[in-house]
């Protein structure tokens, strides 16, 4: 892939992967599938379905891997500002509730919990 494409995500490099990009490739740093409509060059929030793409079936999950044969990774996907922002609100939310401030590693809290039963 080009070395300047970067997982929507993390902005890790993907210039390790070969491609195209299948259903099925993960960022190797954060493991979140790569074939989103986060990831696609088609992804606009300002559109009402947020695809530019009038032809393709709407995605509801943006951020989940879909089948969709309009998708082309975006070398602008990733937004550092986007991260910043989240990782700020997230700090916030452990701050106001008493908790510790925490990473995003892409699970949800029924995930975590799940997990965290067979620990």
């Amino acid at each position: 892939m080009g070395d300047d494409l970067r997982c929507y995500s993390c902005g890790e490099s993907l210039a390790t992967l070969t491609p195209p990009v299948s259903r099925s490739d993960e960022c190797p740093s954060c493991t979140r599938y790569l074939h989103v409509c986060r990831m696609c060059v088609n992804f606009d929030v300002s559109v009402p379905t947020q695809c530019r793409e009038d032809d393709a079936e709407e995605v509801v999950e943006k951020d989940r891997a879909n089948f969709c044969d309009w998708y082309a990774p975006s070398s602008n996907a990733y937004d550092p500002r986007g991260k910043s922002r989240q990782d700020k609100a997230g700090n916030e939310l452990a701050a106001l509730f008493g908790g510790e401030a925490v990473e995003d590693d892409g699970k949800d809290g029924a995930s975590k919990e799940a997990e965290d039963l067979f620990r």
